[in-house]
């Protein structure tokens, strides 16, 4: 009898082991992987995806499970020993229960199982489904049980509360598969892109007024025509009176034509009637609500305005694409150095680089909340317009103007800073600190 009763004990501990490990394994399992292979046609992931459904009474049967069999081997091994060694065999049972069962029914299994959640959560799915079955009664009273409790301690039952925003999680979970490995730097950033799309406005991404290229409509037809060849742009807003005043925006292809009706004659040329009306938006538009508003109307270029009507830039669908997929580059580009790698390991940065794309091509986490450049970011930490040669220090960041042009900072050096020492001088410290 002693034999068949350690032959139970063992039983009980494989028995335990089992559920250990199908605890780890269906509670680390990848929801989004076990979809994708129950979509597949994969049966077993169908059962998982079942038990995912009823989790808690799924974590019920677990654990019901897990404690009938440790008890059932504990209960016996104190009985086998306490008949062998009178009442020390407590002390003897109590020990090896111990061992073996933090050893083989806890750690191993459940080392097992983390290292393979997906798989191991497919294996044993239909085993589980057929323990949830056999429990289901005992599991309906534990969880009624379960919820009166709860709602006496004033826990709302069925609350989700996640800390995080979907779109968040999505992101954390792409940043932790290129952390291992399995996601290129380039494709990472191609899906935080999609996913700021929301989050961006029209004015985040546009071309401001003061780098955009545009043409006085009132100026001779041969001159209007040299000046849309000397830029390297399709699609040029026209303007009368002021800048500010954009009358339309001329495409290179419909002046070719109209130049091709009129035998060449560029005099004939009224560009005011083969100039495309302007499309104005507003600067506070989300970028996702312009892609599709590009889409819906089949054009790609659009002028941004302020509350106040005044023109603040323009935007383009490449310009909404970049943020995607990074920096687009055509034969016709001028390649502008705005990121200049420096053998100290800094770099020189023009002003008007978003901060954006300098996060994107460095790999760095600079706020963009408050400015969309780089030089908005240090006006704003500095709450002033700094001077050339002036330094400051915030976000784990040095920076240090390198030319000012009027009111505008056109170049400056950026570098990681090493931890170092603080030095009190008992005034409060700012987010930026000018030396």
């Amino acid at each position: 009898m002693d034999w068949l009763s350690f032959a139970i004990v063992i039983g009980c501990l494989l028995v335990s082991a089992f559920f250990s490990a199908s605890e780890t394994a269906l509670t680390g399992a990848s929801r989004a992987s076990i979809m994708r292979l129950s979509s597949q046609g994969n049966r077993d992931a169908g059962v998982v995806a079942s038990l995912f459904a009823m989790r808690e009474r799924m974590i019920g049967a677990l654990l019901v499970g897990n404690n009938i069999a440790n008890i059932s081997a504990s209960a016996l091994a104190t009985g086998v020993l306490t008949a062998w060694f009178g009442d020390v065999g407590v002390l003897y049972a109590t020990a090896v229960m111990t061992v073996l069962i933090v050893i083989f029914a806890e750690v191993l299994p459940k080392t097992i199982a983390i290292n393979a959640p997906d798989r191991v959560s497919l294996r044993i799915a239909r085993p589980m489904r057929l323990v949830v079955l056999l429990f289901w009664p005992l599991l309906i009273v534990i969880e009624a049980t379960v919820r009166v409790l709860m709602r006496l301690i004033g826990i709302k039952v069925g609350a989700n509360q996640p800390i995080l925003t979907p779109t968040e999680r999505l992101r954390g979970a792409v940043d932790l598969i290129h952390h291992e490995g399995g996601v290129e730097k380039v494709d990472r950033d191609m899906l935080g892109g999609l996913l700021d799309l929301r989050e961006l406005q029209v004015s985040d991404v546009m071309v401001h007024r003061t780098e955009m290229v545009m043409i006085n409509a009132d100026m001779p037809a041969e001159d209007l025509v040299r000046e849309v060849l000397a830029t390297e742009y399709t699609r040029i807003p026209l303007w009368r009176e002021k800048p500010e005043n954009i009358v339309g925006v001329l495409h290179a292809k419909d002046l070719l034509r109209a130049i091709r009706a009129h035998d060449g004659d560029i005099s004939k040329i009224d560009v005011t009637t083969i100039a495309l009306p302007p499309w104005f938006v507003p600067e506070m538009r989300p970028v996702s609500d312009q892609l599709k508003a590009f889409r819906r109307r089949k054009t790609h270029f659009a002028l941004v305005v302020d509350e106040y009507g005044e023109v603040e830039g323009m935007v383009t669908l490449e310009d909404i694409l970049e943020e995607i997929v990074g920096d687009i580059s055509d034969e016709h580009d001028v390649a502008v150095a705005g990121v200049r790698a420096q053998p100290d390991g800094s770099v020189v940065v023009d002003g008007s680089v978003p901060i954006r794309d300098l996060n994107r091509a460095m790999d760095w986490r600079l706020p963009d909340e408050e400015a969309t450049t780089v030089a908005g970011l240090v006006i704003h930490e500095a709450r002033s317009i700094p001077e050339r040669g002036q330094s400051f220090t915030f976000h784990g960041f040095r920076f240090r103007v390198l030319r000012r042009e009027r009111n505008r900072i056109t170049a400056l050096r950026i570098g990681p800073i090493a931890s170092e020492p603080v030095v009190t001088t008992g005034k409060p410290p700012r987010a930026g600190t000018s030396f």
